[in-house]
């Protein structure tokens, strides 16, 4: 065996195998992390597109959450004037009920008042009748002297 010739078949074999794998494998090979590459720059490309969507979720979310907080102060603010109207126009009510009521308690007063005073007039005039009936040592007719009794009356 000559060193030479197996080192040459060697070679050659080695050289033959090399070129089988560059023209049927390694196309293959090339293709397939060309397809890798692609997929892994896909995935890159789309965790780029939700990291900025999410930013402008986010972005979007707190704009919500601001323009809630303003419609809730407004709506708090609202209610507030509301409820304050209701407290200011049932304390006037309260009031216009209250001077009815004076009013309505004053004209009773008054009518009561007035009913006494003419109940008081007629007894003064039974009794100043009665008076005079026994100084005259007789009877008076009511009937008879109603003008004078009518006049006694009012000026009393």
């Amino acid at each position: 065996m000559i060193p030479n010739i197996t080192l040459v078949i060697q070679g050659l074999a080695f050289f033959a195998v090399v070129w089988l794998v560059m023209k049927f494998g390694w196309p293959h090979i090339i293709a397939a992390i060309e397809e890798r590459q692609a997929k892994i720059a896909e995935g890159l490309a789309a965790a780029d597109r939700a990291r900025q969507e999410l930013a402008d979720a986010d972005a979007r979310v707190a704009d919500e959450i601001r323009k809630a907080r303003v419609d809730a102060v407004a709506i708090i603010d609202k209610a507030t004037q509301q409820a304050n109207q209701i407290v200011d126009k049932a304390r006037t009510d309260a009031i216009v009920e209250g001077t009815k009521q004076k009013a309505i308690a004053a004209a009773e007063i008054e009518s009561m008042a007035h009913r006494a005073r003419e109940e008081l007039r007629g007894k003064v005039a039974q009794l100043a009748i009665a008076g005079a009936e026994k100084i005259l040592k007789r009877e008076i007719d009511a009937n008879a002297h109603k003008d004078l009794l009518d006049q006694l009356v009012s000026e009393i």
